[in-house]
């Protein structure tokens, strides 16, 4: 697959408490990290996106008693998975890994920053009306497909990616870039909206610079 100068690669959440000792730490999430900075190489453009919650964040599972982690409840705006707190805004659970060197970063995205409202996906909040402002900032960069990587794979990649054909944006997601969470059948139900939407899966080491 050829990179060219049109094309962004979104890095997603590759965040402390996403990797392993962290509250929300998916297994084996730092693994990721070396394939990243393998195709980080390769992109003129580079995006990060930084889970940023309030405390008391409405996805917590902490906020409702007798809840647990993994548990779904309704929202005003829909089901919702609550989670271990996560993420906290000033804490170095929020912090990127510190393996990620990503300098060349030309925006850095923080979600989830609404206390009533979760947002898996880079573009919009999961309420899947209310945007980030990600998807104008492509298209006024004169940014045509979006590569995702990151964490986690059937959540907050998958929803961005998902996000981006849905605005458009022929979307990719490199597979060995990313680990997944995997609970409820998390991952076979992504993959089967993947194959729906045209989200393309590759490896790094299929994308070709000129």
């Amino acid at each position: 697959m050829q990179i060219t100068s049109e094309d962004v690669l979104v890095v997603v959440d590759v965040q402390n408490d996403f990797c392993p000792g962290g509250a929300l730490a998916v297994p084996g999430g730092d693994a990721v990290i070396d394939v990243i900075h393998r195709a980080a190489r390769k992109f003129e453009h580079v995006v990060l996106t930084q889970d940023w919650h309030p405390r008391g964040h409405c996805s917590f599972a902490s906020r409702y008693p007798g809840h647990a982690p993994l548990e779904t409840i309704d929202l005003p705006y829909g089901r919702q998975v609550l989670w271990t707190d996560h993420c906290v805004q000033g804490t170095k659970g929020a912090d990127f890994h510190p393996a990620l060197h990503l300098p060349q970063a030309e925006l850095i995205l923080r979600k989830g920053f609404h206390v009533g409202i979760d947002s898996y996906s880079a573009f919009f909040e999961n309420d899947r009306a209310t945007a980030t402002g990600l998807g104008g900032y492509l298209r006024e960069r004169g940014l045509k497909r979006a590569f995702f990587a990151g964490l986690a794979y059937d959540f907050c990649v998958g929803y961005s990616a998902l996000d981006a054909r849905r605005l458009g944006f022929p979307a990719t997601i490199l597979r060995d870039g990313c680990k997944a969470i995997d609970t409820d059948g998390s991952v076979v139900r992504i993959e089967r909206e993947f194959s729906a939407a045209g989200v393309i899966l590759a490896e790094e080491a299929t994308l070709q610079t000129t």
